[in-house]
């Protein structure tokens, strides 16, 4: 099978969770005997054609992303535009069999190339803008990525979906069938978490050996919930004394949780970090005492993953994926939105040394339910039932 993936990013070109998940199924599915082509975009100093873990991957050399919302729509335009030059190039030489595409950022460039083959095209959805806004898109640019998203799920050959909630929400907010959305979770691989060599000097860094060191770890975005920890934390503080945090990441919220720090007293208690790279957030989550994922808006929670196989014990917001892939045994749970409770939580992880070391065990246990190789046996699976399936139709967007 000549498989084609489309994605807006991919390693060493790394925004999200995106490009983690996109390169670990690539190359799952490399090792079953696909032929896998990834078509993405890249810079100058990067090579248009290399072969990565026996991937193939073709880039399109693209300027950077710019950070203005609407800018960056009319960005992703011109860069499905190229990707559809560079596609058809490819197309000349290889005949795919299945044409798969990541979220609405490659969706015009991944249903032209389908169509040129005549392959079915399938689509991942991992995030929605109804999601991510709450249900505001009713504005430009939310207007347009919505409709987008509509038409890409309505036209694909087979949606997937990395969760139950996933699949019940993409049905509801596009008038789908849920029996055209295939739910397939993300995946783990516990060996890519590398943390640093010396984790008792890295943990100095961010707080005493008698201090709980607490992390924050994502895209600092408002639907990931961090204005509720932020919240909660001058109790902790008060109850318990010596707690310290760490907030890894950056976005469009950053400015706004570092200035409620600030006003809650919070500056001589923790770090805002910044982004990270992959080594620096696994040796944060070797060394935290506990991973709080507050999220209004979670469609699965790989940091939720990647926390309890470190060793690091989860709290997480009872809502969306979340709920999925953290059994109350596993980790704990607090009502969505809910800082209160939230902070019942955190305080009962941080003190119940018995609790802590029974979510340790069983959540290091739990995230082997979450394994690539199965993960790529079930995708496959559905590439090979869509074989000979129509391609896109021709109405494009």
């Amino acid at each position: 099978m000549r498989l084609l993936i489309l994605t807006w990013e991919y390693p060493p070109i790394v925004e999200g969770g995106l490009a983690r998940h996109v390169c670990k199924l690539a190359e799952a599915l490399g090792r079953r005997g696909v032929e896998v082509h990834v078509l993405t975009r890249g810079d100058r100093a990067l090579p248009e054609t290399a072969v990565q873990r026996g991937v193939t991957v073709h880039r399109v050399p693209e300027p950077s992303r710019p950070r203005d919302v609407d800018e960056f729509v009319a960005w992703i335009e011109h860069m499905n535009d190229d990707m559809i030059a560079a596609g058809r190039a490819l197309e000349e030489e290889i005949s795919f069999d299945v044409v798969h595409g990541h979220d609405w950022l490659v969706a015009r460039a991944g249903h032209a190339l389908a169509k040129d083959v005549s392959a079915p095209w399938v689509v991942t959805v991992h995030a929605t803008e109804h999601g991510r806004h709450q249900g505001w898109v009713e504005n430009y640019p939310q207007s347009h990525i919505h409709g987008v998203e509509r038409w890409m799920t309505h036209d694909a050959s087979r949606v997937i979906a990395c969760s139950a909630y996933m699949q019940d929400h993409c049905s509801e907010i596009f008038d789908l069938s849920p029996s055209r959305i295939e739910v397939i979770p993300n995946g783990i691989d516990p060996t890519d978490l590398r943390p640093v060599a010396d984790l008792d000097e890295y943990r100095l860094r961010f707080a005493a050996p008698d201090e709980r060191l607490v992390i924050l770890a994502g895209r600092l975005v408002y639907e990931k919930g961090f204005q509720l920890a932020l919240e909660a934390l001058p109790r902790i503080i008060e109850d318990l004394g010596k707690v310290r945090f760490v907030v890894a990441g950056s976005g469009t919220h950053e400015e706004e949780l570092r200035s409620q720090a600030a006003e809650l007293g919070l500056e001589a208690h923790g770090t805002f970090l910044g982004w990270v790279d992959d080594k620096e957030l696994h040796s944060l989550y070797a060394v935290a005492d506990l991973c709080v994922i507050p999220s209004i808006y979670e469609p699965f929670g790989l940091v939720a993953l990647e926390a309890m196989a470190s060793g690091c014990v989860c709290i997480v917001a009872d809502t969306g994926g979340l709920r999925e892939i953290v059994p109350e045994t596993a980790g704990l749970r607090f009502t969505a939105r809910d800082p209160i409770a939230l902070g019942e939580a955190m305080e009962r992880a941080l003190t119940d040394d018995a609790l802590r070391v029974a979510l340790i065990e069983e959540a290091i246990g739990h995230v082997r339910r979450f394994d690539w190789d199965e993960i790529a046996d079930h995708t496959l699976a559905l590439y090979t039932g869509l074989r000979g399936t129509p391609a896109p139709t021709a109405v494009e967007l």
